[in-house]
């Protein structure tokens, strides 16, 4: 099998003569290239000169050329014909959109045009319409694992989420949702993006959610700068592929070690919200099961009988503590004056050595371990008291976080932090949670909307848990090593309440 090497180019804007002298230098020195794929504006308002020694023959670029149409009115004229024409030897248009299969079997999509909510659009332009068609035309082929390349001009929205960052390129705000979209749906090994003069190569991210979906091939993005910029920045990129339709399965969807979550996970999953109704919302009993051991979620049958167990599950007892304990109720070592409120199993007190001053735990009466170790109404309680405190933050113009550390404590800890609304949005600290595990190489996995804890981890297994209350859920089985403050650490990082000072609990206690 062959691998083909290829050279992608940012925005060229007319510059042919820095680009292919340069195309030609490398070439004299790592060999011939297959290609080369050009996104951006591969024209510009100075091109006429130079383009007209192209158009006429008096000169040839050096390797096969592949270029995107306008991106304004004012460069429509260099494109004869919109849906697709030779501009010149070795130099072709690939068109609005499409795909491109090359003689080795390598698929390349491609879209024309910057973003625009006309319809029709504009000729330079591609809309919700002309994504979706694509989109289709695409995902209706047999088999469809993604497409190796992607070529687009913009940036796709949200694409440094969960990265390294983007230097000056702030992602939430710049780039195109619908090229976003694109890239989330036709998982291409390679994205190529312009139009932004920078350069950024992002981490690889995943197309598969761990331990829900089968593992597919991971994606790699890379944003060029222009042609001939005086700050040196990257705009050519060479790179080795082999055509997924000829690789080794197991091959492809290798991960490497610095793989990322998904940047469009958030908005591939409002998509799929809003074409099917929640289980929830059709069924109000309606479980899932989450099993790790097998790697796929199945729906939890709701009638006990089906389940082939017509007995009634029996309460757990608390068990003993093994020595003194600092939070069991009847404990002489509890701190009495920090409890906020009693319940029939559980309790309300306030950390000592609090993150904040409202900063609260929810602790069962009796000596249980974890959450996983509850007995049902124990359970019921904990789910009182989080529903009154989610109320009750609201109305302050905050939203908690609740973290659970099943790792060298031997009495069940709900810490509950409360973050101002206009702060941060639930969106960032689920972000940071994963971002910051990252970093520490921590595998922290979202759990499916509707499992439960006690579904992910067995007794006794030790664990660590992020609740927000969106109800969203992540977790990290702990089989090593874990850093005691880490639920902390993120919560008074910087990037959420900025309080670094106060990550370990020990020095807020003494300053009390």
């Amino acid at each position: 099998r062959s691998v083909s090497c290829r050279l992608a180019c940012g925005d060229v804007e007319g510059r042919l003569e820095a680009l292919f002298g340069r195309v030609r230098a490398i070439q004299g020195k790592s060999g011939r290239f297959d290609m080369l794929l050009c996104v951006g504006n591969f024209f510009g308002s100075t091109s006429e000169t130079e383009w007209a020694e192209y158009r006429t023959g008096a000169k040839k670029a050096p390797i096969p050329t592949y270029v995107l149409g306008a991106n304004d009115q004012e460069t429509m004229s260099y494109f004869p014909d919109i849906s697709g024409c030779e501009l010149a030897e070795n130099i072709t248009y690939l068109g609005r959109r499409g795909l491109y299969s090359g003689t080795s079997g390598l698929q390349i999509a491609y879209l024309s045009g910057t973003e625009t909510q006309d319809e029709p659009a504009p000729a330079y332009s591609f809309s919700a319409k002309d994504v979706a068609e694509l989109k289709t035309s695409l995902l209706s082929t047999p088999n469809f694992k993604g497409v190796d390349i992607l070529l687009t001009s913009p940036w796709p929205r949200d694409v440094g989420t969960f990265a390294n960052s983007a230097g000056e390129i702030d992602t939430k705000k710049r780039g195109s949702k619908l090229v976003s979209d694109l890239a989330a749906s036709l998982k291409p090994r390679y994205h190529f993006a312009a139009l932004e003069k920078a350069y950024y190569e992002r981490l690889p991210y995943r197309n598969h959610t761990v331990l829900q979906e089968t593992p597919q091939h991971v994606s790699r993005f890379i944003a060029l700068a222009d042609v001939g910029n005086t700050s040196k920045k990257k705009y050519l990129y060479a790179f080795s592929i082999v055509p997924m339709s000829l690789m080794d399965p197991a091959e492809l969807v290798k991960q490497p070690q610095d793989v990322t979550e998904n940047p469009y996970r958030k908005s591939r999953k409002e998509a799929q919200k809003t074409k099917a109704p929640l289980c929830a919302e059709e069924e109000p009993a309606c479980q899932f099961f989450f099993d790790l051991n097998k790697h796929q979620g199945k729906k939890r049958p709701s009638d006990e009988k089906e389940r082939g167990n017509s007995q009634p599950k029996q309460a757990k007892k608390p068990s003993q503590p093994t020595g003194p304990c600092w939070f069991c109720l009847a404990s002489p070592e509890v701190e009495k004056h920090l409890v906020v409120s009693i319940g029939t199993h559980c309790y309300l007190a306030l950390a000592k050595g609090g993150l904040l001053p409202d900063h609260v735990l929810i602790l069962p009466i009796g000596h249980y371990q974890s959450v996983v170790d509850l007995s049902s109404e124990v359970v019921e309680e904990v789910t009182k008291y989080k529903s009154a405190l989610k109320e009750f933050f609201r109305s302050k113009g905050k939203r908690y976080v609740l973290f659970e550390r099943n790792y060298r404590s031997q009495h069940l800890q709900l810490q509950v932090i409360p973050v101002p609304l206009d702060h941060c949005t639930s969106e960032d600290i689920k972000e940071s949670f994963i971002v910051q595990a990252q970093e520490q190489q921590i595998e922290l996995l979202e759990i499916p909307e509707h499992s439960d804890i006690t579904q992910v981890a067995q007794p006794g297994t030790p664990y660590f848990y992020v609740e927000l209350d969106t109800g969203e859920k992540l977790f990290h089985r702990i089989r090593g090593r874990f850093p005691l403050h880490f639920g902390r650490s993120v919560l008074a990082s910087e990037a959420l309440l900025a309080l670094p000072q106060r990550a370990d609990w020990r020095r807020c206690a003494a300053e009390r």
